[in-house]
């Protein structure tokens, strides 16, 4: 079989980088899905891109299509034949269906019933009739965020589409789009490479296209980048912060990188670090540098897009812009400061929170409110100076978002906030809680370290799960608007990680109750969570089955459901665990099959009317007895290895039980009393919860 390497360039106007990480990968995702499909085999495919063009390179790409050979499952034999033995109209049209003469049917079994089966073959096409409708069918594919179009409202993408280049080895490959036809020219670098670059042949277009200043390998960008910033460190003793994230914009909008060094005035170093931070990389995109002790210094790491003669403009050009912002910067500092956050509140009551639950004034209220009982609600009431704090700090929490450098850098929300409340006088506990309020931001990020911002932030959390769920509005696939996904996890990482015992069932009915929700409201807030919950356990690496019950068990106190779930996962995999799981489940088909006055009946029995013959009952009375109270008295600690360790107790006489006797016993005198002590075995397990739920 021949084979050649595939060559497809999507030639574009600048893509934004936020669009090229996730079309690379969509690209690649498509194409490995649509050659299996397609039957086409390769060695290597790999997608890569430049700001300017989106590359799939296919290697030793098979010049036919695999043969296709497959036995389709028709009627059943009693439905192919009459009673005369011949085929039935069913049968000739199954046949005519699949493409086969009725005479090369043929009968097999599955499952123990005969059918008809047609054997399909299909030989392979040449590749280069499928490759057309292959690679335009890719374009149509990649469905970004934000398209548009240009000459035909018909054809959109994320860029104006100039140019195609489609070659198997040296041959063309026709594919339109809108009105442009693949062809063998490419364009090298917009400054530095030709208008027109020929590509003659598909192995030779990574090293042309390098001649004129392109690195198609968006992961060879990135060690230019890093080589360039390693370079920069040696020459200035200093150390970049190489934000991953920032790597890869940096990487998406160069075509042939260069990393060069930045400096600006050491006086703007008085504006808070994040600020400088957030206006170097949000805006610029630069990486910012510290000194040894890593404490940031007034230089930066830029990354050009083009090898100028004289380096030194690119970098006086880069200075000036970001001298700019920081002077902006400065001044909204100094504006806001003389500003107390009390002072801001009122205009807080004129930002729409969302129309049907008014203003973030209105939101922060209802947060102050429920944060004072939930410090009530933890016994932290006996701490003044933590019950002021949380109030104080819950008052003021959103002061800062109709701040002047908010406003112009929203990603500082609450370090602005922790930090002008520094100035005007707060205590550092009610200043930290005001930036700890937002943690984590994302999946990974710190936590609170103090219990002010704890509790602010779980209470906010909670306020716009409900609040939100109340509207109507709550998550619906990949549409999530108000981030209720990420409040859940939050509020579960901040309870795990500080060891807060909150039962944020109850909160979530506070919540309720300030907002005027209904129990329709309720209902869909639990469920919701529940939800959360569990996806986020199953993605610490717990069962599904220990994690369904720990959840149905005590998903309302999350601290309490993930020390549940890592005891009953410890013993999970224990013999006697397994045993006991069959044993629940028995008993609750057992007693499930009785009618209600049957179960209240034998429920009433009791223990010292019960008439046991057996000592495999006995066994088992005894065990309950002992069992059960230390069950009871391990739940009202919250020892959950001590559960385990009665239960680990209990198994071997309630398997005893099942392997010894039979319940359902015609003797009514023996059915009863074995009845009446699964009726406590249940009760046992019910306490725990619904171990019916691990199978």
């Amino acid at each position: 079989m021949i084979l050649r390497d595939l060559l497809f360039e999507i030639g574009v106007e600048e893509i934004p980088a936020r669009f090229m990480t996730w079309a690379i990968a969509e690209l690649e995702r498509a194409a490995i899905a649509d050659l299996a499909e397609l039957r086409l085999s390769y060695a290597k495919l790999r997608v890569t891109g430049t700001p300017r063009r989106i590359v799939l390179y296919v290697e030793d790409l098979a010049e036919r299509q695999d043969d296709f050979e497959e036995s389709v499952k028709g009627p059943p034999k009693t439905q192919a034949l009459d009673s005369d033995g011949n085929y039935t109209k069913a049968a000739i049209g199954f046949a005519k269906s699949r493409g086969v003469d009725v005479r090369d049917l043929k009968f097999g079994t599955n499952k123990g019933v005969e059918y008809l089966y047609a054997l399909v073959k299909e030989s392979g096409k040449n590749a280069s009739i499928l490759l057309p409708d292959f690679l335009s069918g890719l374009m149509r594919k990649l469905v970004f965020p934000k398209s548009m179009y240009w000459d035909d409202p018909a054809v959109r993408f994320a860029r104006p589409v100039r140019w195609i280049v489609a070659l198997s080895d040296g041959e063309l490959i026709p594919v339109g789009f809108g009105k442009v036809m693949s062809g063998y020219k490419s364009r090298g670098h917009r400054f530095m490479g030709a208008s027109r670059v020929n590509i003659p042949f598909t192995k030779d277009y990574f090293s042309i296209m390098e001649r004129e200043f392109v690195i198609v390998d968006h992961e060879r960008r990135k060690a230019m980048i890093l080589e360039g910033i390693a370079n920069i460190e040696k020459e200035t003793g200093g150390t970049a912060d190489r934000d991953p994230d920032l790597l890869e914009e940096n990487a998406q909008l160069a075509e042939y990188p260069i990393p060069f060094l930045g400096e600006f005035e050491r006086e703007f170093l008085e504006i808070p670090e994040e600020v400088l931070i957030a206006t170097m990389k949000k805006n610029q995109r630069y990486f910012p540098m510290r000194d040894v002790s890593g404490k940031l210094t007034a230089r930066f790491v830029g990354v050009s897009n083009n090898a100028a003669r004289d380096m030194a403009v690119v970098r006086d050009g880069n200075e000036r812009v970001l001298r700019a912002r920081l002077h902006d910067a400065a001044f909204f500092w100094k504006e806001d400061i003389q500003k107390p956050l009390d002072s801001l509140l009122p205009q807080l009551g004129k930002v729409l929170y969302q129309e049907r639950l008014g203003s973030i004034l209105d939101k922060s209220e209802r947060v102050r409110d429920l944060a004072s009982s939930l410090v009530v609600e933890m016994r932290w009431g006996s701490n003044a100076a933590l019950a002021e704090a949380v109030d104080r700090a819950a008052k003021i929490a959103k002061a800062d978002l109709v701040t002047s450098m908010v406003f112009e850098f929203p990603e500082v929300q609450g370090v602005i906030g922790r930090e002008y409340a520094k100035r005007g006088g707060e205590s550092d506990a009610v200043a930290n809680a005001i930036f700890e309020q937002y943690l984590p931001r994302f999946a990974g990020d710190d936590l609170p370290k103090g219990r002010e911002g704890a509790v602010i932030g779980i209470c906010d959390r909670v306020d716009t799960i409900v609040a939100i769920n109340m509207v109507g509005l709550s998550p619906t696939g990949s549409q999530d608007p108000y981030g209720l996904r990420r409040a859940a996890r939050g509020i579960n990482e901040i309870i795990w990680g500080l060891g807060i015992d909150v039962d944020l069932f109850k909160l979530f009915g506070k919540s309720a109750k300030s907002l005027g929700a209904g129990e329709d409201v309720m209902t869909k807030v639990k469920d919701f969570y529940r939800n959360r919950l569990h996806n986020q356990l199953r993605e610490r690496g717990h069962g599904h089955g220990t994690t369904s019950l720990a959840v149905a068990s005590m998903g309302h106190r999350p601290l309490q459901a993930l020390r549940m779930l890592r005891a009953f996962d410890d013993v999970s995999a224990a013999d006697w665990f397994g045993q006991l799981v069959l044993s629940a489940v028995r008993v609750g088909n057992i007693l499930g099959k009785l009618s209600d006055e049957e179960l209240n009946s034998v429920r009433s029995i009791d223990k010292k009317k019960l008439k046991l013959t057996e000592n495999a009952e006995t066994s088992l009375l005894n065990s309950l007895t002992t069992q059960s109270a230390l069950v009871k008295d391990a739940l009202s600690e919250n020892d959950w290895k001590a559960v385990c360790e009665a239960l680990s107790a209990l198994a071997p006489a309630i398997s005893g039980f099942f392997d010894s006797v039979m319940v359902m016993s015609e003797n009514e005198a023996e059915r009863i009393n074995r009845l009446a002590l699964l009726v406590r075995c249940m009760a046992l397990f019910d306490s725990i919860g619904d171990f019916s739920l691990i199978k």
